[in-house]
């Protein structure tokens, strides 16, 4: 399966459990510069991976092992969004940014057990660097009532723009610090 026929099957009717293509990449950054996720996969498919046609899971497990090489040779994760025209970049929570930003998410959380958090040396960095994430995906909308600090950030058009250049390079920097000795 070439990688336009991932994408299309991510973005068809027959993807029933998974995330569509721009949900997926986020989903998979997470899973390549953050801690390990067991069962990532798994996870990704609502548990219900047996359901899915092998050459899918094929397919998916080669585009997280580009991503990864991409990284260890310093090319960086890029972003399936065209971000350089901050005028022209839909920041709604109907966007594909927020699509990104809930895969990257879901990732992040995924499983109880791993914790990005859990080192107090790198807990407020992990935090800086997944702010973006967070404000985009809306994951502290519940209810329709919004975080109020992330609600001020959202207001601001310019620190919007800012956020969302900034998540290429915090991709990379969220690797380095999770997956180097310094």
């Amino acid at each position: 399966m070439t990688h336009d026929e991932l994408l299309q099957y991510l973005d068809s009717d027959a993807n029933e459990f998974g995330l569509d293509s721009t949900a997926t990449h986020g989903f998979l950054s997470a899973t390549v510069v953050g801690k390990t996720l067991p069962n990532w996969l798994s996870l990704l498919f609502e548990g219900q991976d047996s359901h899915v046609p092998e050459k899918v899971k094929i397919a998916i497990n080669e585009w997280q092992q580009k991503m990864l090489a991409d990284l260890k040779d310093e090319t960086g994760i890029n972003l399936p969004l065209d971000l350089s025209d901050s005028d022209e970049v839909d920041f709604s929570f109907d966007s594909d940014l927020a699509a990104w930003s809930v895969g990257f998410v879901d990732a992040m959380y995924g499983d109880e057990s791993v914790d990005w958090f859990a080192d107090e040396d790198t807990s407020e960095d992990v935090a800086m660097l997944t702010l973006p994430m967070m404000v985009f995906s809306g994951i502290d909308t519940v209810d329709g009532e919004e975080d109020e600090d992330l609600a001020e950030i959202r207001a601001d058009e310019d620190a919007l723009a800012q956020m969302a250049n900034s998540i290429e390079g915090n991709l990379t920097e969220l690797f380095l610090l999770f997956n180097t000795e310094d």
